[in-house]
């Protein structure tokens, strides 16, 4: 018997009565992290690790809510559930479902690299291991996550030499906080002033109180105009293009995001720079992932779907694919700031 298998509201749980990270309003949602396109509004009930309420409560509002340590056992209908560290974001969890001697393992997305703002990744032996596969290429090959983030403090340098305002565009959940917490260790903060897009204060708030050390950045628009010549601004990437972009005056953008690997990506956005960092596993570490499960069927989800299953096939794993209704990276993007 399949333990998950895919319906018209998202990946199911039959023995157990729930869905995981469900496209639309169920009964019982299990999320494996807090991303917009994993975790929805409109569902009666919630389960997710410990380590996200606070940035849950920030996205859904007042919900019904329970949490579960990593690695804490629930009972579920007739299967037994818990969640396990996926190192993609602040209290991200791959799901592990166990049914009368069989175990599966929904990641969620996930990362291998060290992020000082969630818990590592952590392999869990199962027989089926449902996988991501955002950057399922061989293409795809992170450097140092260290040495991207000495380039954008040296960016920053750079122009604030000139009295040029450097805006960022990441995520507002993870890859906001990710930057904010390496700036801060790279001792950067000296350069000017370190500002946020409107869109990410409550989920710094969020990381704070859950006891991650980030910097408390202000809102770009609480900092003087002579001040921004040389700050640093992080914004969603939906704030490009916007009114909201004219208080700058003469400003350099940049996108950190995995998607840079590929410069015609950088090209086509008209950005003066690309950071490659991405809070996904990029091809080495998506295949070290799966083979530290032991799984031997492999079921590919969203991102590089047919060529992931190939290569897994002709490795001799049983691989197959699930359709999804998952972002390929970061998450839907967001309004733009209010008032602008």
């Amino acid at each position: 018997m399949d333990l998950i298998v895919v319906t018209r509201d998202g990946l199911y749980c039959p023995a157990g009565g729930f869905h995981i990270d469900p496209w639309r309003p169920v009964d019982r949602a299990v999320i494996t992290h807090a991303h917009g396109d994993h975790a929805r509004v409109g569902s009666n009930h919630y389960l997710a690790s410990s380590a996200s309420a606070q940035v849950l409560r920030v996205r859904l509002g007042d919900v019904s809510l329970d949490t579960l340590p990593y690695g804490a056992r629930l009972p579920q209908g007739d299967v037994t559930v818990s969640l396990h560290p996926a190192g993609h974001v602040l209290g991200a969890a791959q799901v592990r479902i166990e049914h009368r001697g069989e175990v599966w393992v929904v990641s969620g997305d996930y990362k291998l690299e060290h992020d000082p703002t969630c818990a590592p990744f952590d392999p869990v032996r199962c027989h089926t291991f449902v996988t991501e596969s955002t950057f399922g290429l061989p293409i795809y090959c992170w450097g140092d996550p260290r040495d991207t983030i000495a380039n954008i403090a040296s960016w920053w340098s750079d122009n604030a030499a000139n009295k040029r305002t450097s805006v960022l565009y990441c995520y507002a959940f993870g890859k906001a906080q990710r930057v904010l917490a390496g700036l801060q260790d790279e001792a950067a903060l000296a350069i000017g002033p370190l500002a946020c897009h409107g869109a990410m204060i409550s989920l710094n708030a969020a990381y704070r109180a859950a006891g991650v050390p980030i910097p408390d950045v202000p809102r770009a628009a609480d900092i003087p105009k002579t001040s921004l010549q040389c700050a640093l601004v992080l914004a969603p990437p939906s704030a490009s293009g916007t009114p909201w972009l004219r208080r700058f005056g003469d400003f350099s953008d940049g996108f950190a995001s995995g998607w840079m690997q590929m410069r015609g990506a950088r090209r086509r956005r008209g950005l003066d720079r690309g950071f490659v960092l991405s809070d996904h596993a990029d091809w080495p570490a998506l295949n070290a992932a799966i083979e530290a499960t032991e799984a031997r069927r492999i079921v590919v989800t969203h991102g590089q779907i047919a060529t992931m299953v190939r290569w897994l096939s002709e490795r001799g794993f049983q691989a197959e694919a699930f359709e999804t209704e998952f972002a390929d990276e970061g998450e839907p993007e967001l309004a733009p700031e209010p008032g602008t």
